[in-house]
């Protein structure tokens, strides 16, 4: 459950006050009877009544019809007290009714008032009707009204604030989708400022400025709408308007949004910059609107780099953007130096414990602050002439003389929490430790302390390690596996097994999904998910791809007259695959070969790839398209999402990952679940859904207009003999 779930679940009790104030937005309640001295009555029970600091403002109808004209003029009446017989026997019934059916109104809340109880019976008023009480005029006393109302009053708001964020939502995914279409820096800019404003409902009159990160009083107007436009280019000072100067600089020097009377100044934190922008407006940002702005501006931040707004900024070939630090690169030329130069000294590679936690508790803004946070950390604890480096993600390197770098200054570093935003974040760390007298060269020793970090994290005695030369032991043992491998592949004991996809409005056959089968002497088979990384590992993948891409082809021909024309095969693929040269042409020459259109293939990619190199697998992926082949993303919603890739790739499909098929009757599970297939259909993908293993399942993403389905309740994963008896099974239709 999210913040915003929280808060509306556990809303706070506000105080009820019977004290007349004056107040902009008033809770508009329709009164519909066709008795006069019942709407004195009501009106004077709820007389000065306030809720939320809000007081109660009176409508009225003495009929149905006219009831009805008033929701219509009004569209902000939040509850209706409607008597059941007025004009007719059922009048109120029918208006209820209507303001559901025929208006479409499912906010307003509708209280129905009788006099004639016996006439419609209250639990078959309930179940029929779309109501949210019945009552009778004569059990309505002040006190049982006024907690009516109160409720009535809560729940409206409540279901106004679930609508107006998914309508938010939904404006953030059209917003960011036209704003990357922008390819020119100032053009993003304004359209950064324009979409604000939209998202808002005003008028675009605002500015986005930006400062460099190494350049604190440099602080330039980038993007300007409005009145503002002529400031483009311009430095912050030549706006005439030493409010808005203030205002900006407060927000860069805070680094926080700023909500003030007559304007909102929005902070963008992205790599290299700090931007703000500044828009004007009178009206109080509303908790909704704050949450979405800041959905959109984490997306913002990202299409800075995809416009490639700062490249000056651009870390060189040896320093780390994000911490400053020196890189992979630089560490291992610099052990390379000091083994040269016959220096003593000893290498330490440290990694933060379960990271992807803080991530994905937190988000990846508050990860990679905690990285920088650490980064700096150990930079002041191993001052020069030790080289602190960050390796990888969030692993960082040190290279320091004799008893420079220990396991006990490594543990009494990091006693104290980190503090990253408002979080307090207790890190522990994992280390292991190589010396210059095993290592032949600078990625030898760095190879080396890897060995014994991986074997501190397996054991878990101690929080670090000395590398052995029995820790190779491990590393052999993999180094079997992928010979193995190799010598299996070589003979052709490697399998290629199918899974039908199935289109869920029709239960029609469409595709299926190329799994790969490593089978063993006893019947067993060992897992994907061991010998693929090590297939990768050793750059063998890229013999098995292209053989699983051949197998898939000559499946598609055997089994393509059975089968309708939409039918597509889908095969994985991974990175080695997408760094090899030409390997759209490789697909192009198989395809080719087999005489499979492209249309027929579905190349799937994971979040994983697309993060590994994404201009590298934009660009691969739109010669694929650029064929015919179509694109899904496969276990959407478990790595890195983010609409940035989404939009920049040229995918056909979302495959919901099957995790959270079985979360799906959570709370959270549902909003992620819907969230992803909104996303989709905004953007044009089909989307399927993974694991699909019970009628239920299929019945709940069926009515969420998801396309196509896969999992065991159609077909487990099968060899090529069963797929032609399947398929002949379930021919076209």
């Amino acid at each position: 459950m999210n913040d915003t779930d929280e808060k509306l679940v556990f809303a706070q009790e506000r105080s009820v006050s019977a004290q007349s104030t004056q107040h902009k937005q008033p809770w508009i309640v329709l009164i519909v009877d066709d008795d006069d001295e019942i709407h004195s009555v009501t009106k004077l029970a709820l007389s000065g009544v306030t809720l939320d600091n809000k007081p109660l403002r009176f409508v009225h109808a003495y009929s149905a019809a006219e009831a009805l004209q008033c929701l219509q003029s009004t569209p902000d009446i939040a509850m209706v007290l409607l008597d059941v017989v007025m004009e007719t026997d059922d009048a109120g019934l029918r208006a209820a009714k209507a303001i559901r059916e025929d208006l479409e109104n499912d906010e307003v809340r509708i209280v129905l008032r009788t006099g004639q109880p016996g006439y419609a019976p209250e639990e078959r008023v309930i179940l029929q009707y779309d109501i949210n009480d019945y009552k009778t005029k004569t059990d309505l006393t002040r006190a049982k009204l006024l907690t009516t109302v109160i409720s009535s009053l809560r729940s409206y708001q409540q279901i106004r604030t679930i609508n107006e964020s998914r309508r938010g939502l939904e404006k953030i995914v059209n917003a960011a989708a036209n704003l990357m279409e922008r390819h020119s820096i100032y053009n993003f800019s304004e359209g950064v400022v324009t979409q604000l404003a939209s998202l808002l409902g005003l008028k675009p009159e605002g500015l986005l400025c930006v400062r460099q990160l190494d350049a604190q009083n440099d602080i330039l107007v980038l993007g300007a709408a409005g009145h503002f436009a002529k400031g483009i280019q311009q430095p912050l000072e030549s706006i005439e308007s030493p409010f808005i100067v203030n205002a900006v600089r407060r927000c860069l020097e805070r680094r926080e949004h700023l909500f003030l009377d007559d304007a909102s100044v929005f902070y963008i934190d992205a790599k290299g910059i700090q931007a703000a922008a500044f828009i004007e407006s009178s009206e109080q940002l509303s908790d909704v609107n704050q949450k979405l702005i800041q959905l959109f501006l984490a997306n913002i931040a990202i299409g800075f780099e995809n416009v490639k707004l700062f490249e000056d900024l651009r870390t060189a070939a040896y320093k780390d953007s994000l911490t400053g630090l020196a890189n992979r690169a630089e560490f291992i030329r610099q052990l390379d130096s000091a083994l040269a130069d016959g220096e003593d000294f000893v290498v330490a590679i440290t990694d933060i414990n379960h990271f992807s936690d803080v991530n994905d508790a937190l988000g990846q803004d508050v990860g990679n602050k905690l990285i920088q946070a650490v980064g700096n950390h150990l930079a002041v604890q191993f001052p020069p002439p030790s080289l602190v480096a960050r390796i990888s993600a969030d692993v960082f390197g040190i290279l320091s003389r004799p008893k420079g770098v220990t396991p006990d200054s490594m543990r009494d570093s990091f006693v104290e929490p980190f503090t990253v935003d408002e979080h307090r974040i207790p890190v522990l760390m994992t280390t292991g430790f190589s010396n210059k007298h095993q290592a032949l060269d600078g990625l030898d020793a760095l190879k080396q302390a890897y060995i014994a970090l991986k074997n501190a994290k397996n054991h878990r005695i101690e929080a670090n390690a000395f590398y052995h030369p029995s820790m190779q032991a491990e590393t052999e043992r993999r180094l079997d596996l992928v010979r193995n491998l190799r010598s299996d592949f070589l003979q052709r004991r490697l399998q290629l097994w199918f899974q039908p996809q199935i289109e869920l409005g029709t239960g029609r056959l469409v595709g299926v999904e190329a799994l790969l089968r490593w089978p063993q002497a006893d019947g067993s088979f060992i897992a994907p998910d061991i010998f693929i990384p090590l297939a990768e590992y050793s750059g063998l993948i890229l013999d098995i791809g292209h053989w699983v891409l051949e197998q898939a082809c000559q499946a598609m021909n055997e089994i393509a007259g059975d089968v309708c024309d939409d039918f597509r095969m889908a095969v994985n693929v991974s990175v080695p695959q997408f760094r090899q040269n030409n390997f759209a042409g490789e697909v192009a020459e198989v395809l080719a070969r087999h005489q499979v259109p492209a249309q027929r293939l579905e190349v799937e990619i994971t979040e994983s790839i697309v993060m590994d190199d994404p201009n590298l697998v934009a660009r691969v992926l739109q010669q694929l398209k650029a064929q015919g082949v179509r694109i899904a993303i496969d276990d959407f919603g478990v790595g890195f999402s983010s609409l940035s890739y989404v939009q920049r790739l040229p995918l056909d499909k979302l495959k919901i990952d099957r995790e959270f098929v079985r979360s799906a009757h959570t709370h959270s599970g549902a909003v992620i679940i819907e969230t992803i297939i909104n996303m989709g259909h905004r953007l044009g993908l089909q989307t399927l859904a993974e694991g699909i293993e019970t009628e239920a399942q299929a019945d709940y993403f069926r009515q969420l207009q998801v396309q196509q389905a896969q999992g065991y309740l159609y077909a487990k994963a099968m060899n090529l003999e069963a797929l032609r008896a399947y398929v002949a099974a379930n021919p076209c239709v």
